[in-house]
């Protein structure tokens, strides 16, 4: 949504982030991880084959040491060719089964994983739509992005190989002792003690290591927040010369990432160091008794040789439990921080039983009933008990000075923020009980900062009617004089690039209030949609909107006199509050402050302004309603000339 001009700043996270409403300990982590088992369950069949492949690889992996031993302590002590040959080709048989399953091992990890991270990332993507503005407002993008790209990168690796590693490798670990302690109990349970070490090096290590990802991948959104700004800012960093400053900003942000990350690979290469030296002194150990043993005639050669290729089978899955820790801890960091966003509730939502009504239905009569509303985190409310009327096919100003609250007024119908206080009707029906859908359907909006896509006119046009023929999107291209769509190389079929800057301000506005009357919808609420626009334009979008308004309900913010003249009566917001109501000249001639508002430029005349009647506040009220308001000190014009036909109005 783009920048309200005129709505008061939400209270912003800092940097971004916002912190985990619980603890954050290792159950928590676990936790979160357990939750994303539901992304897993559509291919339990593929990991049960999966493991199924895995365990038989690995056994066929652990037959290979015993077979040794039989070549050592059969035909080699016996001196048999025939038998060596024999058990030399089931040696060969088994490492091809096993080469055979690793492949369908790793080619059914790719899919399952790909899939799981896929239907994640689309899950996450429609719940942040589904969240309210104000979520928006209090995190950066960067973060989000980080969260939706690299966080779910990090999963996807997680849950198709360190996860996957980890209950392999136990199995194997246990299986190897198993083996071992069968083979010769000193010796085996020798190499059983030595998981003890280990474990403790590992939960001490998983601790810290957590913390420091969970500091990496913050300030990778942070970095991305500052890339994204820098892109989309890069006509205004390069008019003002801010590239070293900006340069300087984003270099001090990757070298806290590049000292997190080598604090990260420092703390992941000692602890790999200690993971490598317990089972080369476990195995060393092994070593010397068991060339005692063998001297001593307790053990023979053959079983020797087998013990230890058993015992070099475990070096693999110790050495690479330090990566498959560090992976699992990115891994809980990445859950945390995408839970963070998937554990908040959208508020604005359908209520129980919403209705939904069809165009044909709508009148199309507004009602703002004693409407309150602050921002959240803000304690001062930016709307106060706001009263007021638009009569079905009516056209409503909104007047007010810079940060008054118009486009948050604006706001409200859409349901883009909710109420705080008080309640908006459309012909009697609380907006709250309408289907978000349905009433989104009703509304046309248009921003003073359009909003366009990276994608073609045409889908940028039909953003809220796709289903629209040529023939509608052609008329409300001619309505709002945007027909240098079809100048462009490829027509409507031409794509306008990121947030639309490859066209000009006045031509993204003209699309933006295009798209807004595309279908006629019931209720128009347009933010100052011209204020981009030359003179001759801006008569000609005037002009046309006079036919578009005479069967529209519709609310508009203006800043401008010459728009004024669209309006059949005037709403004047002063410091949240509306204080006066009438026709324009009405308000000309007895509300002072509106007169300070529009004293920058030449106002139209009463014979210019619309011959349509103007509609009372109620039944009870034909007169225009004022509250008496200081003047503003600020209303003059800047450089405002008659021959321009506007001003700049500052309060």
């Amino acid at each position: 949504m783009p920048a309200e001009r005129d709505r008061e700043p939400a209270p912003r996270a800092s940097a971004g982030r916002i912190p985990p409403a619980r603890g954050t300990g290792a159950g928590r982590r676990l936790a979160n991880l357990w939750r994303l088992r539901r992304y897993l369950r559509p291919y339990a069949v593929q990991f049960a084959w999966l493991l199924v492949a895995a365990l038989t690889a690995t056994a066929a992996g652990l037959a290979v040491p015993l077979v040794v031993q039989r070549v050592v302590d059969g035909p080699v002590a016996r001196q048999e060719p025939g038998g060596l040959l024999r058990l030399g080709a089931l040696v060969l048989l088994l490492g091809l089964v096993e080469a055979a399953l690793i492949f369908i091992r790793r080619w059914m990890q790719a899919e399952s994983s790909i899939g799981m991270e896929t239907a994640l990332r689309a899950d996450l993507y429609a719940h942040l739509l589904r969240l309210p503005t104000s979520f928006h407002d209090r995190w950066h993008s960067g973060q989000l992005l980080s969260r939706a790209v690299s966080d779910l990168s990090v999963l996807r690796r997680f849950l198709s190989f360190g996860l996957f590693f980890l209950v392999l490798n136990l199995v194997t670990y246990a299986a190897v002792v198993v083996l071992l302690v069968r083979l010769h109990r000193p010796l085996g349970l020798l190499v059983a003690a030595s998981a003890v070490p280990l474990f403790l090096i590992s939960r001490r290590f998983a601790r810290h290591y957590h913390a420091a990802s969970r500091r990496m991948q913050d300030q990778q959104g942070d970095v991305a927040t500052l890339v994204e700004e820098t892109a989309l800012g890069l006509r205004t960093m390069k008019a003002y010369g801010r590239g070293p400053q900006l340069s300087a900003r984003f270099g001090a942000g990757a070298r806290a990432l590049h000292d997190i990350g080598i604090g990260k690979a420092r703390l992941l290469a000692r602890t790999s160091a200690q993971f490598d030296l317990v089972p080369n002194l476990t195995l060393g150990g092994v070593l010397v008794a068991g060339t005692v043993l063998v001297a001593d005639g307790r053990l023979t050669v053959g079983a020797l040789v087998a013990f230890v290729s058993l015992q070099l089978m475990l070096i693999w899955p110790v050495q690479s439990l330090g990566w498959i820790i560090a992976n699992g801890q990115e891994a809980a960091t990445a859950a945390d921080r995408i839970q963070e966003v998937l554990d908040t509730r959208p508020t604005i939502v359908d209520a129980p039983g919403a209705i939904g009504l069809r165009r044909t239905e709508v009148r199309g009569r507004l009602v703002f009933d004693r409407v309150s509303f602050r921002y959240p985190q803000s304690a001062a409310p930016v709307l106060r008990e706001v009263e007021l009327t638009v009569e079905p096919g009516e056209t409503l100003a909104l007047v007010g000075a810079t940060g008054c609250g118009k486009s948050t007024l604006l706001s409200l119908v859409p349901r883009l923020h909710e109420v705080t206080g008080g309640r908006i009707t459309l012909d009697g029906h609380d907006l709250r009980e309408l289907r978000l859908a349905t009433l989104r359907r009703l509304v046309g909006v248009a921003f003073e900062e359009p909003t366009l896509f990276s994608m073609s006119v045409w889908e940028n046009l039909t953003l809220g009617r796709p289903e629209a023929d040529e023939a509608e999107v052609r008329a409300a291209l001619v309505l709002a004089q945007a027909e240098f769509a079809y100048d462009l190389p490829w027509g409507l079929a031409t794509r306008v690039g990121e947030q639309g800057l490859s066209l000009s301000g006045g031509q993204r506005q003209r699309l933006a209030l295009a798209r807004a009357v595309l279908g006629r919808p019931a209720l128009l609420v347009l933010d100052d949609p011209l204020s981009a626009l030359d003179v001759h334009t801006e008569a000609l979008v005037e002009r046309a909107l006079r036919r578009v308004l005479r069967d529209t309900t519709a609310l508009l913010v203006v800043h401008r006199p010459s728009t004024v003249a669209l309006a059949d009566r005037v709403a004047l917001l002063e410091r949240g509050r509306i204080t006066a109501v009438g026709t324009h000249s009405e308000l000309l001639a007895t509300v002072p402050a509106y007169r300070a508002l529009l004293s920058a430029e030449p106002t139209p005349t009463p014979a210019s302004a619309p011959t349509r009647a103007s509609t009372p506040v109620s039944a009870s009220t034909s007169t225009p309603t004022s509250v008496p308001a200081s003047t503003p000190t600020a209303g003059r014009s800047v450089g405002a000339t008659p021959t321009a036909g506007r001003g700049l109005v500052s309060s």
